[in-house]
C-alpha cells in the first residue's frame, strides 16, 4: 500500500500517502493503521517523523489517535466537521462581512430553490409544508419564540438543499446555517414584524417550489436574502456610527 518516502519534507510525503490510501478507499473508516514500528520500517523513517505525519492527518480529521495498550491510529469517517470548524473560525473572528455572506447566499440559495422546484416529489412537498406549518405556529406566538423560529427557518432551507439533490450545495449550506445565527442575533430585531415578514417569504418560496416555478423560486429566495442583508447592513452602519 505504501512506498519508501523521498528525503524531502518526509513527514508530508508520509501523510500524503496515507491520505491518498484513505481517499481511494484502500483504508476505510474504522480501519487501524499498522503499528508505529511497522510504519517506520515501511517508510524508512524515524519515530519523530512518523508522529509528525500522524499529527497532520489528525488535524485534517482523517484519523484519531487512541492511547493505551489497544491504542493506535484509527481511520475516521470523512465528515464536513473540519471545513465547518474553519468557516466557524472565520465567522467568530469577523472575517466574513454581512455583504460577503449575503452575496454568497443569494447565488447559492437562489440556485437551490430553483433546483428544488424542478426536482421536488410529493413527499418533499409534504415535508416542506410540515415545516411551514411549524413556522406559522411559532410566528403566531410572537418574538418570545424567536430562536425556535430561526431553527425552523434553517431546517426549511436545509430541506430545500436536500430536495435539490446536490450534495455540494447541501454540505456548504449546512456549514453556513450552522454559523449564521450570531449575525441574526447581532443585527436583526426580535420583533413580530420581522417574524411575519420572514414567514411570508418562506410561504412564497415553498409555493413556487410546490408549483414547479423554478425561476420564481430563485427570485424569491434571492429577494429574501437581499432584504435581510439590507436590513442588517443598515443596523450595522447605525451601530458603527454611534461608536
Amino acid at each position: 500500500m505504501f512506498r519508501q518516502v523521498v528525503q524531502n519534507r518526509i513527514f508530508q510525503d508520509v501523510s500524503n500517502q496515507i491520505e491518498e490510501a484513505i481517499l481511494k478507499r484502500r483504508l476505510k473508516a474504522g480501519d487501524k493503521l499498522p503499528a508505529e514500528r511497522e510504519l517506520q520500517e515501511t517508510f524508512k523513517i524515524s519515530r519523530g517523523t512518523l508522529r509528525e505525519a500522524l499529527r497532520v492527518l489528525e488535524q485534517k480529521g482523517l484519523i484519531s489517535i487512541r492511547t493505551g495498550a489497544k491504542g493506535g491510529a484509527v481511520i475516521k469517517a470523512v465528515t464536513t466537521e473540519p471545513a465547518s470548524d474553519s468557516l466557524s473560525f472565520l465567522f467568530r473572528y469577523h472575517k466574513v462581512s454581512l455583504h460577503d455572506l449575503a452575496e454568497f447566499r443569494e447565488g447559492v440559495e437562489g440556485n437551490v430553490s430553483a433546483l428544488a422546484a424542478e426536482r421536488a416529489t410529493e413527499e418533499d412537498i409534504r415535508r416542506l409544508q410540515g415545516l411551514l406549518s411549524e413556522a406559522e405556529k411559532i410566528t403566531q406566538q410572537g418574538p418570545s419564540r424567536w430562536d425556535e423560529f430561526i431553527s425552523t427557518d434553517n431546517q426549511l432551507h436545509m430541506e430545500l438543499a436536500r430536495i435539490a439533490r446536490n450534495p455540494v450545495y447541501e454540505t456548504v449550506l449546512h456549514i453556513v446555517h450552522d454559523n449564521i445565527k450570531p449575525y441574526y442575533d447581532s443585527f436583526l430585531p426580535r420583533s413580530k414584524k420581522m417574524l411575519r415578514e420572514n414567514y411570508q417569504d418562506l410561504c412564497g418560496i415553498v409555493k413556487a417550489v410546490e408549483e414547479g416555478r423554478a425561476s420564481e423560486a430563485r427570485l424569491l429566495a434571492q429577494a429574501h436574502v437581499d432584504r435581510f442583508r439590507r436590513f442588517m447592513e443598515k443596523r450595522e452602519h447605525r451601530r458603527s456610527g454611534s461608536l
